[in-house]
């Protein structure tokens, strides 16, 4: 008997061994699905994002999809949420930010995951407008600020020079844009200007650029009650003049969303107002010299330029995980805040850096020397904000945006006066601000 256990003693080791490894090994990893809704470049970089945090440690697992556009990958989140089959992480746009506050119970805090993960998060470092936007009355950081963006201007400087004009010095102003449009035109520019997301530019970021309400209360940042207001005289006078540009031809309207970039990259226009997003795209495939510019004003409204409203999106943690899966999404939002890896993807995105941190390192590295232009968009948002430009925060917001493009589309298309137009949209969205505002009473 001794013999034979002698014999099988190196076995049975064995055995347990393997076994210990393999319990060691299914332990290893805890996986953290993130949907996000970045394709093309930018979907690059947030598969290098994930490789590269995923290379740092092995306690934990970034597994990034691409769930589609905003408005879908929202819409499967809530279906997968209800099922029991959410992402740990989802990424949402900056208008569905107040359908995830008002989302009771799918939520936690990203100032709470990160505190009950030991991390130090302190929302003072972020960039104002961006910390203030994601967070709540009560001091507390609600989404982790991702790929934040704002509008900015781009220009074809080969276009400009060929048109006889000076490409380094873009229009500053509306009355500006209208006067190189013509002479784009003039020059055989068939699309002389045009723009991205509509709504975002045209409306919200025009409103805060002015120093001027989109809608009551703060544009919603004060309370559900908030209404449209869209339809004042500055607005009217902004929709009267883009209208006049299309019917001259010296504005040319693309489609939704960021429909119109295409044209810009591919030189058939050669002005357009999109997000400070478009930089990787337009940086990797442009094949002429372009130019980075503040958004256009007008220059005898008192105040303005004030400071531009936050696009982009942010980062929610859904509720109903594991603690593992908490502590992995701490561990992996703490690695996305250090400045090396915002400013890295700062420069490579053109979105915004997020902490002063960054910003500042970004700076010292002469990158925005090198490349002039590219700090436009964390100036504009490291101003001082008001009451009216601090962001546009509404219930019910994503359906308001189609509004937008319907009723601006009736005018690009000459079939509603702007003012007409305008209405339509306040008494439309205040509908559905009012639906919002009934259904989340507390």
């Amino acid at each position: 008997m001794k013999t034979l256990i002698s014999r099988r003693a190196p076995l049975l080791s064995l055995v347990a061994a393997l076994g210990v490894c393999a319990a060691a090994s299914s332990q290893a990893q805890t996986e953290i699905q993130w949907w996000h809704s970045m394709n093309a470049v930018n979907g690059e970089w947030v598969n290098d994002l994930a490789k590269e945090f995923n290379a740092k440690q092995k306690d934990y697992k970034i597994v990034p999809t691409f769930k589609g556009n905003y408005d879908e990958s929202m819409t499967a989140a809530i279906a997968a949420f209800r099922a029991g089959n959410a992402p740990a992480i989802l990424q949402v746009f900056e208008v569905g930010t107040a359908t995830m506050m008002a989302s009771k119970g799918a939520v936690v805090p990203v100032g709470q995951v990160m505190k009950n993960a030991g991390y130090k998060f302190d929302p003072s470092v972020y960039i104002p407008a961006v910390a203030g936007y994601y967070t709540a009355p009560n001091g507390q950081m609600l989404s982790f600020p991702f790929n934040s963006s704002t509008t900015i201007f781009y220009i074809n400087k080969d276009a400009f020079k060929a048109a006889g004009m000076d490409a380094s010095k873009p229009p500053t102003t509306w009355p500006e844009v209208a006067l190189a449009a013509a002479k784009l035109k003039a020059n055989g520019h068939k699309c002389a200007f045009t723009t991205a997301w509509q709504g975002w530019t045209q409306l919200e970021s025009f409103s805060t650029w002015h120093n001027t309400e989109l809608a009551t209360k703060g544009n919603g940042m004060k309370g559900l009650d908030a209404r449209m207001v869209v339809n004042s005289p500055l607005h009217v006078r902004h929709i009267e003049n883009l209208s006049n540009m299309a019917k001259q031809g010296l504005f040319v309207y693309k489609g939704r969303a960021n429909a119109a970039e295409a044209s810009f990259v591919s030189g058939e226009c050669a002005m357009i107002t999109t997000s400070s997003g478009f930089y990787g795209n337009v940086a990797r495939n442009a094949k002429f010299a372009y130019g980075l510019a503040t958004l256009p004003y007008y220059p005898d409204v008192p105040g303005a330029p004030q400071n531009t409203v936050i696009g982009g999106a942010s980062l929610w943690v859904l509720a109903g995980k594991a603690p593992a899966e908490y502590k992995g999404v701490a561990a992996f939002f703490d690695y996305l805040s250090s400045p090396e890896v915002q400013s890295a993807s700062h420069k490579r995105t053109g979105y915004l850096p997020i902490t002063m941190a960054a910003f500042k390192l970004t700076e010292q590295s002469g990158f925005y020397q090198q490349n002039p232009g590219t700090d436009t968009a964390a100036n504009q948002m490291i101003r001082k904000t008001t009451d009216k430009s601090r962001g546009i925060r509404l219930g019910n917001y994503v359906q308001i945006r189609s509004i937008e493009d319907e009723e601006l589309e009736q005018v690009w298309a000459g079939k509603k006066a702007p003012k007409e137009a305008l209405d339509a949209i306040v008494k439309r969205g205040n509908e559905l601000l009012e639906r919002f505002e009934k259904a989340n009473k507390s």
